[in-house]
């Protein structure tokens, strides 16, 4: 079955940097466009980055643009989400998504605070 598991969150300090990673496994990994979203207390799940299958496209949301990269590695089955001049309002649970049939990881948690 599909399985998406992220990992790398966890407490920064506004500027700092952290790189997330999605491990997937249980389909051809590489055919797919994967997704980055993300969602804070109170408000609504947003798209961070998403990644076309062969990783030539990439599509970011405009809060990340010029800070944020996304990134896969097609041998190893793992999506990446480097995030660099990390702000508060970057902390939220970010998830990893299999566009095509909407899976979801568990997220993994960012803060971003001095």
């Amino acid at each position: 079955q599909v399985r998406l598991v992220e990992s790398g969150g966890g407490l920064v300090q506004p500027g700092g940097s952290l790189r997330l990673s999605c491990v997937a496994s249980g389909f051809t990994f590489s055919i797919y466009i994967m997704s980055w979203y993300r969602q804070a207390p109170g408000k609504e799940r947003e798209l961070v980055a998403s990644i076309a299958g062969g990783g030539g496209v990439t599509n970011y949301g405009d809060s990340v643009k010029g800070r944020f990269t996304i990134s896969r590695d097609n041998a190893k089955n793992t999506v990446y989400l480097q995030m660099n001049n990390l702000k508060p309002e970057d902390t939220a649970v970010y998830h990893c998504k299999r566009t095509s049939g909407g899976y979801w990881g568990q997220g993994t948690q960012v803060t971003v605070s001095s």
